[in-house]
Order: C-alpha cells, then structure tokens, then sequence
C-alpha cells in the first residue's frame, strides 16, 4: 500500500485583496523528496511556503499532513524577544538533554549561541532560526533562502547536513550551486501556476525553455488560425450570414482565449553605463595594515587593481571582507600603510545591509527624491544622463505601476536588491562595488546582472558566498583566511581551490599560494605571522582554544552516553536512538582529532 504524502495542497486558491496569487493549485511532498522551489521573485515562493507550513490560510482548498508528520519552517525574521540568548530560542522545541544539537548546529553555522538576542544582527537571527530547524530534524524541512548571511564554510556544512539527512525539505535559494547539490526535483511557479518536474534543479533551466518554447509556437499557432479566421470574417460571411455564425462565433472565443493567455513577464532592464574613463591603474595599495584591539582584518598587503578587474573578496563571515573594501575606498584610515586612487573614478556601491533604503519612504521618492538621479521634473528621473519618467523605469525593473507610490517595507527581499540596482545603475560609474549583490535575486536577475557585468567598461570589487555567480563573474579573488593573511588567486572560486589544493579557508596554506592573474610590486600574500615559541599566530589561537573544545566535545559526549544508557531507549525511540549513536560516534571522532591536534601544537610549541 502507498503511503500517504507527507504534505498534501489541494485546490489552494489565495489572494491578498487583488488578483490571485494561486488559484486551484494542489501538489504533494512525499516522504525523501528534494525540492527546488523556483520562480521569480514576487511570484509567491514564500508565500507558498507559509502556506504549507500552515502558517498562511487559504481562502479555498485542503492542507492536509500524515499522522505524526512534523513540519518545520525556517522562520526568516524570527520573534526572540521571549529569550535570553540566540542557544535558548534555537532549543526551545528540544527534549531535555538534546541541546547538543543545537551547539552542533551553531559550530557548524557560524554562531555562538551565549550571544544575547537583543544584540544579534539579523544575520546571526537567522542562522538561530536555521540551528532551531536543523536541531529538531522534523520529517519535512521547509527551507527558505537558508544560505543568506552564511559565509561558504557554514554552506558547505549545510550541504552535507542536507545530503544526508533523512528529512524531506523544500528549499528556496538563489545559490545555484546548492540548488544543483541538494534537489532532486523542481517545483516552478510561473504566473500563478505550480509544475512540477522529478528531476533536480540542474535540469531546470533546459526544461523552463522548452516550456516557453512550446508555449511560443501555440501562441504562434493560434494568432494564424486567428489571421485565417478573421480574414474569411470580413471577406465571406456577407454571402451566407445566417449559416455561418457558428463560426463567427468560434473566432471570438480563439480571440477570448488569446487575450486570456497570461504573458511571461519580461527580465529586468539592467544596463549599465561606465563614466568617464578611470586610468589604468584604479587602485594601488601598500603595505595595508588594519586590527581592531588584537584582532588583525589585514597585515601588509600589497595589491594592485586595473582597469576592467573583477576583484573577488572571499572568507568566512567577520574575516574583515567589507572592511577591507572600505580601506581600498578610501573610507576608513589603515593603521598601517597607503592606498592610492587613480584618476576619474566614479564610484557606485550595492551594499549588503540595503542601508541605502529607507523603508518609510516610496518607491517613487527613493528614485525621483535622490538628488543625483533628480532630473528636470518632480515625475522624472535621469537615467544615465536622459530624463525617463519613474513609473517607466521601475518598470523596467520589473515592478507593477501600482507599486510605485507603495512603501519600500512592503516589497520583498529581491524585490528591494532590484530597487538598489535601479539606483546604482542609472548613475555612469567605472568603478562598481557590490557587497552580497546575489541575496535575493532570482535565478533570471543573477543571469542579466551577470551579463551585465560581463559588458560593463569599468571595475568591480565584489564581496560575495555565491561560489557559482564567482565563477561566472571574478576574474581574480583575494582570500581573507580571518587572521590577518589576504592571498590573492587568479580567476573564481573553483580556480582558488584548484590553486589551493582543495584546502579551506581560514586553514595555513603551508605550501605557496598560487600567484595572482598579476605580480604585484611585492609579494602579493601578507607578510609571515611572527612566531612566538616555534608557532604561528593562527596555530597559537588554535592551541588556546582546543581546550574549551575539548571540554565542550566531552560534555556533549557524556549527555549522549547518559541518553543511551537508557536500556529502553532502543525499543521506545529507535530513531532517537539511532540519531544518538551515530551523533555519539561523530563527538568520538572529533574528539579523538582533536586531542591529536593539541599534543602536535603542544609539542611543537615546547621545540
């Protein structure tokens, strides 16, 4: 007998005041699924996602799970406010003696779960809400934009928590690369509508063309069968009226069926125009030192960025990327060393916290009230020197005219990425700085906008985790490995790491780094760590901070030997008691490496 999808929509209709966003839409999720879920953004991903978790009521139709089925949804804006520290929200929902889980998820995400939630970015907020989910393990994950604010180790560890586990999920990202890791199926939402395809995202983009593409030769199809009919209309049905009004009335209802074909919504307008020619040389920096109290974001960096670079920042998250590109700006002072700028530089800056953004404010006015892009008229703007009405140029964007007077609280997360766009690429500019430009975008704008930058006549600083949109864009990459070592690589990330033999970030590169696509005037790495007691710098904070891992390893390990203890347990919970022998044979592990790694620094320090 088949059993029952652990997620079932049936008939779901849902509008929000206006048009419907779905209208008698029903799909299932069974047990083991792996889904992409695509679509433009503003075409109802999350929404839908609400929905099936239950948190968003239909106006028609069926949600239905299996007995006993969990369903757990990773909250995007979670509510702390009832908790002290992001570790006691993320183990809210555990059974006693199960928090582990969470400090595993937190090792393994990026956070400390001690940190006081009133003083959490909204970054570390999200990342407590992803641990919550991925501690409770429930039989469906609903999963959206799970790796925003992750530096790409804590990705690669959602992937592999991901491959493994026994969990269904839905998933929503605009990583590509995650999408073509994890899934193995698609479901796409285009115009209201929901198909599904058992194949996983790296089939999408083949299978969405051809869908147009068959759409494209009906439309074609109909609009000649339209032209025959309508021609015979006017030319033969005087002679023979009463007889033929059963065609007359077949060509309105082709006619009828033509206008109630819904058009694909166009890509976004992006173009962008370079300013003035920059000299040669855009930015020449020597030895650039920069620390906070002791900690050390750069150490004697010496880098040289020309004319049409794409220069990638990389490193996990507080590694110092966007101060660095603050030094390189010229917007913070180094402790140490000079940056010189060439001539001519124009500069536009996409930045990560959409600070630039006023959420009071209207789409209309964050445009036409900008005083660079002001043009003649209060209903104008200038686009790269030629006035454009609003309305037209938010279009071009890909917003809806009724959108224009509305707030900028009310969009979406890609939605407000796009509006920052707009602005930034209606001003000429030859140098372009983006911080995290991927958060948000659909697969479409991260296509254009690649395109984009691939035309583009000046420069590019970009800081960014999408390790597929690198690859497409860089064309030379600094690693910032989080003590203060900033080595340069020709080309993205899968060069890097070619380059790096495979080796991590925030790991010593014993052997040389690969050379950069340019020598630098000096050796392009930062200058050696000092030594003190035949370490490095990074292995003397490796050796201070073993102990209180290996505390934290022991003390996980007894509450899980405490759990298995109960000679009960297995016949009670099996899944529970399986979880806990194979979490108790990883902590066993780690632990072993662990105090392996102590007794080599500890001997090494005493040579």
């Amino acid at each position: 007998m088949a059993r029952a999808p652990l997620l079932q929509l049936s008939d779901i209709s849902l509008t929000f005041g206006g048009d419907p966003v779905f209208d008698g839409l029903s799909l299932a999720v069974q047990e083991g699924d792996r889904i992409a879920l695509v679509g433009r953004n503003g075409s109802g991903k999350s929404t839908l996602m609400k929905v099936m978790a239950g948190l968003v009521e239909a106006d028609r139709g069926l949600r239905a799970t299996a007995p006993g089925t969990r369903v757990g949804y990773m909250e995007q804006d979670p509510d702390l406010s009832a908790f002290a520290t992001l570790g006691d929200y993320a183990s809210a929902g555990l059974p006693p003696g199960e928090d582990y889980r969470v400090a595993m998820a937190a090792e393994g995400l990026g956070f400390d779960p001690s940190r006081d939630t009133q003083k959490a970015s909204g970054g570390e907020r999200r990342r407590a809400a992803l641990a919550r989910l991925m501690a409770e393990a429930p039989e469906l994950m609903l999963l959206d934009e799970p790796t925003n604010h992750l530096d790409i180790a804590a990705i690669e560890w959602l992937e592999s928590q991901l491959s493994t586990t026994r969990s269904a999920f839905v998933l929503i990202s605009h990583d590509r690369a995650v999408l073509r890791n994890l899934t193995r199926g698609t479901l796409w939402i285009d115009r209201g509508e929901v198909r599904r395809q058992d194949r996983g995202f790296g089939n999408f983009e083949a299978w969405r063309d051809q869908v147009w593409d068959d759409e494209d030769a009906a439309r074609h199809k109909l609009d000649q069968k339209i032209k025959v009919e309508a021609k015979w209309a006017v030319e033969g049905i005087s002679a023979r009226r009463k007889r033929n009004m059963g065609r007359v009335r077949a060509l309105e209802g082709l006619r009828q069926e033509r206008r109630d074909q819904i058009r694909r919504q166009g890509t976004a307008a992006l173009a962008m125009e370079s300013g003035p020619t920059s000299g040669k040389r855009v930015i020449l920096a020597k030895g650039l030192a920069k620390s906070f109290g002791d900690r050390p974001i750069v150490r004697s960096l010496d880098l040289t960025v020309q004319r049409g670079d794409r220069l990638a920042l990389v490193g996990p998250n507080g590694a110092g990327k966007t101060t660095l590109v603050k030094l390189l700006l010229g917007q913070i002072a180094p402790d140490a060393g000079t940056v010189t700028h060439g001539t001519n530089l124009e500069i536009a800056v996409l930045d990560q916290t959409r600070s630039a953004l006023d959420p009071e404010t209207t789409l209309w006015d964050a445009l036409a009230g900008d005083p660079d892009l002001r043009a003649g008229r209060s209903d104008q703007v200038m686009v790269r020197g030629t006035p454009k009405h609003v309305v037209a140029y938010l279009k071009d964007f890909l917003f809806q005219e009724a959108q224009a007077r509305a707030p900028i609280k009310s969009l979406s997360g890609g939605e407000k990425a796009r509006l920052l766009l707009a602005r930034i690429m209606a001003k000429p500019s030859n140098l372009l700085v983006l911080d995290e430009p991927t958060n948000d975008l659909d697969i479409e704008t991260l296509d254009l906008l690649q395109e984009v930058l691939g035309d583009y006549d000046g420069t590019v600083i970009l800081v960014s985790h999408d390790r597929d949109f690198l690859d497409r864009v860089a064309t030379l990459t600094i690693a910032m490995e989080g003590d203060g070592r900033a080595i340069p690589y020709a080309g993205g990330w899968t060069d890097m790491m070619a380059q790096r033999g495979g080796q991590p970030l925030g790991h010593r590169a014993e052997a040389t780094a690969a050379p950069a696509a340019r020598a630098p005037e000096k050796p392009a790495a930062a200058a050696p760590a000092p030594r003190r007691n035949g370490l490095s710098f990074t292995e003397k904070h490796r050796l201070d901070a073993l102990p209180a891992e290996i505390d934290r390893i022991t003390e996980e390990i007894d509450r899980l030997g405490n759990l298995l203890a109960d000679p009960e347990l297995f016949t009670r919970e099996p899944v529970k008691f399986r979880k806990a022998s194979e979490m108790l044979s990883q902590r066993q592990a780690a632990l072993e490496a662990a105090e392996e790694e102590w007794l080599l620094l500890a001997e090494k320090a005493e040579g």
